[in-house]
């Protein structure tokens, strides 16, 4: 890489490929649309969201490698409040521009960026099998997480009686501070490999308000006819689909952290059976979802689910 200057006397950076590295500009996206072409899955589509204009609240940053003046590649990375301990990176890299290092030079550029602080690992996610796994393998990044987007089809599951059963179905206002709290808990218990910092503030902002397309929720409980208050949650599920059509609809399953493996299994696939009794539901199950990675593994083993993507998350030391 050499230090250059463009003729407004704007410090540059060139590559070894030749290309010309600057910040992010407004209208870079559409411009690396045409380059890259559709994004192959929704994972894909978010993950390009992810580039925009650098900043120091939160803290960004953004670059973009450009052949001939026309941007071919685009690197960010980025601290986020919500997983403090790992910075979040993200690169790509149009094809024909691929395998003459220019992802490894932006990430060079990138981490030179990065502020002394008591962040010590980067983290970057892929589609399996991709050009983008291959390079973070090669880069040094270790596997940390593998993360699906199941569709569980109608009627995989035998719905229980809960009539005859010691448990009830109950719709809460995604508001309810009852319900908050366990998303909460839930979401830090799950994300024990990349801890989080999930309050009932950021829940009910992240996961359970209209902006974050939340539409209704329905809950678990088990069934205490001889108490006075609601009997404890066992397990939720979040609606994030409006309107009902014959698309899968999309929906966050979760449980209480509290319960054992035995009760937490027994939940998900309760509720699960209860949600997708007639609908198609889309799910996105982590590993470290255990009760509920095992039962979308054995609904896919049996053709009763689809697997639509996986991806998988790698971490490496920073510098």
């Amino acid at each position: 890489m050499l230090d250059s200057a463009d003729n407004n006397g704007t410090p540059t950076l060139t590559l070894d490929s030749g290309l010309t590295v600057r910040p992010w500009a407004d209208g870079d996206d559409l411009k690396l649309l045409e380059i890259w072409g559709d994004p192959e899955s929704p994972m894909h589509h978010y993950d390009r969201g992810l580039l925009r204009p650098s900043s120091n609240d939160p803290w960004a940053r953004c670059i973009v490698a450009e052949a001939n003046g026309v941007p071919v590649a685009a690197a960010t990375i980025f601290r986020s409040s919500l997983h403090p301990d790992r910075l979040s990176l993200y690169i790509e890299v149009a094809p024909e521009h691929r395998r003459k290092r220019v992802a490894s030079q932006l990430l060079q550029i990138l981490e030179a960026e990065v502020p002394n602080c008591d962040v010590q690992s980067l983290k970057a996610r892929c589609g399996k099998g991709s050009a983008a796994q291959s390079f973070l393998k090669d880069s040094g990044f270790h596997k940390v997480q593998h993360s699906r987007q199941v569709v569980v089809q109608p009627g995989a599951l035998p719905v229980p009686d809960v009539e005859n059963l010691p448990i009830d179905l109950d719709e809460l206002a995604t508001g309810s501070v009852e319900l908050t709290r366990v998303v909460a808990d839930f979401y830090n218990d799950v994300h024990e490999w990349d801890p989080a910092e999930m309050t009932i503030g950021r829940a009910q902002r992240m996961l359970l308000s209209p902006e974050a397309g939340a539409t209704g929720a329905v809950v678990l409980r088990r069934d205490d006819s001889d108490s006075t208050t609601d009997s404890p949650i066992l397990a939720f599920a979040i609606s994030y689909t409006g309107e009902r059509t014959d698309e899968p609809a999309d929906v966050l399953l979760g449980w209480e952290p509290k319960l054992t493996q035995e009760q937490a299994d027994a939940a998900i696939r309760q509720l699960l059976a209860l949600v997708a009794a007639r609908h198609p539901v889309s799910l996105e199950v982590d590993d470290a979802m255990v009760p509920l990675r095992a039962v979308a593994v054995e609904l896919a083993a049996g053709d009763h689910a689809e697997i639509n993507f996986e991806a998988l998350i790698y971490a490496r030391d920073v510098g």
